[in-house]
This record gives C-alpha cells, structure tokens and sequence, in this order.
C-alpha cells in the first residue's frame, strides 16, 4: 500500500467528505438535536475512505497527518482544559462572585452592551489573547448582563465582539502575529493596516449595542431581582472584597509582560486555589474537587445557581473531543490536497482585486467550517494565495488583513470550530444562540470587502519589493 502511485485529488474528490459533512451535521443537529461530534467523525471516515481508495494513501500516511494537525492545536487544547480548573477555583474563591457583585452596583442595562465591548476590547489588546478576556472578565460580565435581565446570547454576542477586536489588533495576539508572518509583511504595518477596516466595524458595533440597549431603559429595572442576587452572593461566601480582583489583575498583567498563556492562567488557577482557602475558607479538598468537577451553587435562587454553577476540567472535556475530531478531519483534508483542490476552484472565479480577496476570505470561512481550527485558516489560505497577491502587484498587507478579517473573525462562528467549541464551553451559551449578536464578527468582513469595492486602500507594491519579498532572507515576519 505504501508504494501504491498517489493520485491528484480532484474537486469532485474534495467535494464527496465536504458534502458528506454538511448532510451529516444538518441532520444530526437540526433534526436530532444532537452535537456535531459524531458527524465529524463520520466526515472523517469518508475523508479517509476517498483518500485510500481513490487518492492512494496508505492509513498510515493519514493517520500521521491527523496526529501533526491534532499536534499543532495542542497548546490550545490545553489552554481550554487549564481555563476549566481556572473558572472552577475563580468561582469558589469568590473572584467571579465578586466581579458579578460589584458589576451589578456599577454597570446599569442601558450602558452595559457598550460597557462590555470597550471592557472586552481594552483587556483582549492588553492581553493578546480572546481565550483569556472570554474566560476571565467574559465569564464575569455574562454573569452581570444576566443579573441585569439582558439575554445571555446578546451578552455572549458582545463579549466575543470585544474579545475579538482587541485580539485582532494586539502585537501580543498569535493569529495577529501568524497572518503577515504567512502573508509576508512586517506585523505593525499589518496592524495599522487593519484599522482601516476593523475601526469603522467597531464604531457599527458599539452604535447596534448602543441601540439594543436603549431598550432597556424604559422597562422597569428589576432592582428587587438584582439585589436579591447580591444579597445571596454576600451571603454565600465569606467576603467578597474588592481584594478578590487581584488575581485577574495579576493574570493580565502577567499576559501583558509576554508571560506564555499556558503559565500564566496556571498561575491563574493556583491564585484562585490560594484565595479560596485565605478568604472563603475553603478545605482544600473541595477546591480540588471543584477544579475538577466545578462549582455547584446551592443557595436556592435559582438565578445565582445559573450563574456560578459551572467551571471545572470535566466540563472542558466535550470541548477537547469535539477539537480532535475537527482537527483529524483538517489533518486529512490538507494531506491530501483536497483543501488546495478547493480553494484553486474558488481562485478560477477571481477577477480583478476584489475576486482574489473575496476568494482569499471565502478560503478562510471554508477552511474555518471544514479543518475547525482557526491557525488553519490562516496558514493554509496565506501559503496558498501569498504568490497570487504579488503576481497581481498586491501588497502582501492587502492578504494579511484579507486572512485575518475573515480567518480570525469566522472561527468563533463554527461551533465545531476549537474557537466555537471553546466560547460554547467557557460561556455556555450555544453558537447558534450567540450567532447573530457576535456583530464585529459578522460585519468586519462585509467591512473589508465594501473597501475593496470602493477600491479604498488599496495598497499595491513595485516589481523591486517583489524580488525582495521573494528573497527569504529579507522576509520580515515580525
């Protein structure tokens, strides 16, 4: 088998898993109600099959290929599990009840949605890292929004928008770094270059939160509500002092001085487990078990239980399944070429500036919804496209902008996606729920494309940067 001669995949063989995949997660999810774990493994298993009986590989050339990918998602697999013990012990020390706490006495319903995009946007650039804004001041800030009556999808929605602005132009951010280390541009140039779009997507945002929450200010504030969830959060721990901030202050202050994330939320999570102890008199048995397990609030208010019943490793556990699963169908897919196959099909339809940015985008939503994880549809578009820009005299800014106005933004939209999959278990609120309120993420690229329409900014470069460009040892990929 392993020296059976390889065939080219076609667009017809790319086409059979994708539309395999489509058919299984339609009907599993929305005739069945069921998770879209089983579906990607039966994708899987047609990816598979196309690939030795048609393509010529042999399961060990697949089976390696699905370990690299899986490989290459590891750090991110682990940050998910570490952010579960981090919610758990946050919460049983008292942090996350706290950051509820005090956001009710602040934050009001009429400014919280604004409120929660700069908060999330601010933290997100400080850290480089939507994970962590999500999972620490995100957790927090869901708990408000709920506190204050406001839907949890709309609160997750703004959340992600905040989360995902301030990833998107941080220095610290991976992906930021990722797209013109790909693409081929220096990083700042990138950043500077992505204002253009993701600034005015902002500004459109915060006026369609701005506008939503007005909505809030001519109901009648449900005061008793909020202060019986203060009153039962004081009540079911020992202090809820403004001193419980710290270890999230420590956590993005760590991030900011380029402490790798895995280190810093360990650091995280043994704050919480120390604080735990020190303030709530916590044994040291429960934490453990809750780091595990997670938190389970039994004050009797059914709000309050909502809102701190969760957290823990285990509760990441379907997140971990359903990355793996994704990542082994993407592992397949590029091996074989069939990703390639797909993606050369959408170039055909190309014409003029606005087709190769258009394809390079629909490549980044594509390779978002079939490989599920976010590098992925940044690496495999930039490596595909990168020769493209320059032939056509492009900027490799315009594909570095291109792949992270797509790439990054459409990754927290999939729900088998590692960034879906990851907002669904840190949050708890559904992709499909939180779908059409995650507002920057839908209307950055629609952004992106209207300038490219109206040809503003469209950055082109001479023949002698192209040979320099082309030169690898004068490739900046800061």
């Amino acid at each position: 088998m392993e020296d059976k001669q390889k065939r080219q995949a076609t667009l017809f063989d790319a086409l059979i898993p994708i539309g395999c995949l489509v058919l299984f997660l339609g009907v599993s999810i929305f005739k069945f109600g069921a998770s879209p774990h089983v579906p990607l493994i039966g994708g899987t298993i047609v990816a598979a099959l196309i690939a030795v009986c048609r393509l010529g590989y042999s399961w060990g050339e697949l089976e390696e290929s699905m370990f690299v990918t899986i490989k290459m998602a590891m750090q991110a697999i682990l940050i998910i599990m570490i952010i579960g013990v981090l919610i758990g012990t946050w919460i049983i020390s008292g942090i996350v009840p706290a950051m509820i706490y005090w956001g009710l006495e602040i934050l009001s319903p009429q400014i919280f949605l604004v409120a929660t995009v700069l908060i999330c946007g601010i933290v997100s650039i400080a850290t480089g890292s939507s994970w962590t804004t999500m999972g620490t001041v995100g957790v927090a800030l869901l708990g408000i929004g709920q506190g204050l009556g406001i839907p949890a999808p709309l609160v997750a929605g703004s959340i992600i928008s905040g989360s995902y602005f301030g990833d998107k132009l941080s220095p610290l951010s991976e992906t930021t770094n990722l797209a013109p280390a790909m693409a081929g541009t220096n990083l700042f140039d990138h950043i500077k270059f992505m204002l253009y779009s993701t600034v005015p997507s902002l500004i459109i945002c915060l006026i369609i939160y701005g506008f939503m929450g007005m909505k809030y200010v001519g109901q009648d504030l449900d005061l008793s509500q909020i202060t019986l969830i203060r009153e039962t959060l004081a009540s079911s721990f020992n202090t809820l002092s403004p001193i419980l901030f710290i270890p999230p202050i420590i956590v993005i202050t760590l991030v900011i001085f380029k402490v790798p994330a895995i280190p810093g939320l360990i650091a995280g999570a043994v704050l919480g487990f120390v604080f735990a102890i020190v303030f709530q008199g916590a044994s040291v048995g429960d934490i453990i078990n809750t780091a595990h397990s997670g938190f389970v609030s039994s004050s009797g208010v059914a709000a309050v239980d909502d809102l701190l019943s969760k957290g823990g490793l285990m509760s990441m556990m379907s997140t971990v399944s359903l990355t793996i699963c994704a990542l082994s169908l993407g592992g397949i897919l590029e091996k074989t070429g069939m990703l390639q196959v797909l993606a050369s099909s959408i170039l055909k339809f190309a014409k003029g500036t606005f087709g190769v940015v258009f394809a390079t985008m629909a490549t980044c939503v594509l390779t978002n919804a079939v490989a599920g994880e976010q590098y992925l549809s940044i690496v495999i578009p930039g490596r595909m496209y990168k020769d493209e820009y320059l032939k056509r005299g492009l900027h490799p800014k315009m594909l570095s902008r291109a792949l992270e106005d797509s790439g990054t933004m459409s990754s927290a939209l999939v729900p088998w996606n590692t960034c879906g999959a990851y907002i669904y278990g840190t949050l708890g609120v559904s992709t499909f729920a939180y779908f059409p309120y995650a507002f920057l993420n839908l209307i950055n690229p629609l952004v992106s494309l209207f300038l490219i329409a109206i040809k503003f900014k469209i950055e082109t470069i001479s023949e002698d940067e192209i040979e320099k460009l082309q030169n690898p040892e004068n490739q900046s990929l800061a």
